[in-house]
């Protein structure tokens, strides 16, 4: 495949890559997590953390479904954004007593991982 006059190999499906399995996971703790948030929180922060972890696989999907390396890169800078965004509402939610310290680590090391998957994938296209 040729795109920009860059040869490129087929990528692999968006659903078979690791950083999306990965991003999925996370919301998936992201939920099972804020569930027990107080109830008054619902339309604030709890709202805000469900968004933010939705926006981490959304943005991954939609940079895959582009045609060049630059807007493919554009979206998986937005999805690492959100896991930044994400990070930080957490920290809050921890030091409101929202969320403990053990559940604020299983989230953060699964930030981490997607993190590290998302800079290995944005350090790929950027060399196309």
């Amino acid at each position: 495949m040729v795109i920009g006059g860059l040869k490129m190999k087929k990528m692999k499906s968006y659903i078979e890559l690791d950083v999306w399995i990965e991003a999925r996971k996370l919301v998936s703790l992201a939920y099972v997590l804020t569930k027990d948030f107080p109830s008054e929180e619902l339309y604030g922060i709890t709202n805000q953390i469900r968004r933010c972890s939705v926006s981490v696989p959304s943005n991954i999907a939609e940079g895959c479904g582009r045609q060049t390396p630059k807007d493919i890169i554009r979206f998986l800078y937005i999805s690492r954004g959100s896991l930044y965004e994400l990070e930080t509402q957490l920290f809050l939610s921890n030091d409101l007593e929202f969320l403990s310290k053990e559940n604020l680590d299983v989230l953060l090391s699964q930030i981490e991982t997607c993190k590290k998957l998302l800079n290995g994938f944005i350090n790929y296209y950027k060399k196309l």
